[in-house]
């Protein structure tokens, strides 16, 4: 098994992209890459900590590998946008590819640098090593399968999803 971080703004919005994806064993809310020990929501939802709302997805590199979560990860989000995803606004909610070895940083690298000459566009991704990774407070996991109704609607307000 292995794990890929992904920054993609709202964790509720992009962890349904991964979950059934065939070799993702789980996707998991949390908060990664700051230098606060146990956040919660309450404080990274209000900028009061460094880290960003992230997703962890252990998964089967023998059944999906990296460079497809990578590819699905950025089909899934606004590369363009530097100040966040949608309506949620603030360094909480900008986007990141938090790499496990220099691998992988040298395909995030590589991808990004092509997404940027393909658009003509600059790309807001920051690329910053592993280091660690909160797990989110249950109300937010599977957020999405708990709260359906509620969840539509924030696809809608949020402008991810056109009704």
């Amino acid at each position: 098994m292995q794990t890929a971080y992904f920054a993609g703004g709202c964790f509720w919005c992009i962890t349904p992209t991964f979950r059934n994806l065939p070799g993702v064993t789980n996707v998991v809310s949390g908060y990664s890459g700051g230098t606060e020990a146990n956040p919660t929501y309450q404080d990274v939802k209000s900028q009061k900590t460094t880290h960003r709302e992230t997703i962890r997805i252990d998964y089967d590199p023998t059944q999906v590998d990296y460079r497809t979560l990578l590819d699905i990860f950025l089909n899934s989000v606004d590369p363009h946008d530097p100040d966040g995803q949608y309506i949620d606004r603030g360094f909480s909610y900008t986007l990141a590819v938090f790499y496990g070895d220099d691998s992988e940083k040298s395909l995030v690298e590589s991808r990004l640098a092509r997404l940027e000459q393909e658009t003509g566009l600059p790309v807001y991704i920051a690329v910053e090593p592993f280091q660690n990774f909160y797990l989110a407070e249950e109300y937010h996991q599977n957020y999405d399968l708990k709260n359906p109704a509620a969840f539509h609607r924030e696809l809608v307000e949020s402008g991810r999803v056109k009704e």
